[in-house]
């Protein structure tokens, strides 16, 4: 009895039915498996973790400054680069001197490529809210400007081709936590050209 019991605990673990039989009879024991499906709230959980430690806060949450430096702004996080936030003059083509140029709120980004701006990634209409979890892949997994197949490429300096490596399961984990997040109105400014720079 104790082999069958110790039989079904370990199958219970697998992805899949398996047969078990128990030493003391002949009979076989279907013993019906699922994957363990996390709930909404274990997956908010996750994917909150997953955003703080991949860093998607450095770029995509503007700063307040205290006496411990910079740290997200509280009020507008993920929201991307604020679209009221006018940046200094810089020399055109900076990036090809050399340099990639940084905004005080670490939300903008001049270099080879133009002016770049973090997204905003809250499900507010001017951020994800329309988005599917497809297009979030997209996006991630191809590195397409709102996960749309035919769209631009995203910009840096978004590692999209560091985080394509990452699992679907916390790809959805990551996107159910920024659907859970509050919306923040912010209509991110479109990119501009290394000749606008």
């Amino acid at each position: 009895m104790v082999t069958l019991v110790a039989a079904i605990v370990a199958s219970a673990c697998q992805p899949e039915s398996k047969k078990v039989t128990s030493s003391e009879a002949d009979d076989y024991y279907e013993i019906p498996t699922a994957p363990i499906v996390p709930t909404e709230a274990e997956l908010i959980e996750r994917g909150k973790y997953l955003v703080i430690t991949s860093a998607c806060h450095d770029c995509h949450s503007p700063k307040v400054m205290t006496e411990h430096g910079p740290i997200p702004d509280p009020s507008r996080l993920l929201s991307g680069h604020p679209k009221d936030e006018v940046l200094p003059p810089t020399e055109k083509n900076d990036g090809n001197k050399g340099w990639i140029l940084f905004s005080m709120n670490l939300t903008a980004f001049v270099g080879p490529w133009g002016t770049s701006y973090s997204a905003n990634l809250t499900p507010d209409d001017t951020g994800i809210g329309a988005w599917s979890f497809e297009n979030f892949k997209t996006a991630i997994r191809k590195g397409k400007y709102k996960g749309q197949e035919g769209g631009r490429n995203l910009l840096p300096p978004m590692p999209w081709d560091m985080y394509k490596n990452m699992t679907d399961e916390d790809l959805k984990a990551i996107f159910t936590y920024l659907k859970s997040l509050p919306k923040v109105n912010n209509l991110v400014p479109a990119p501009k050209p290394p000749t606008e720079s």
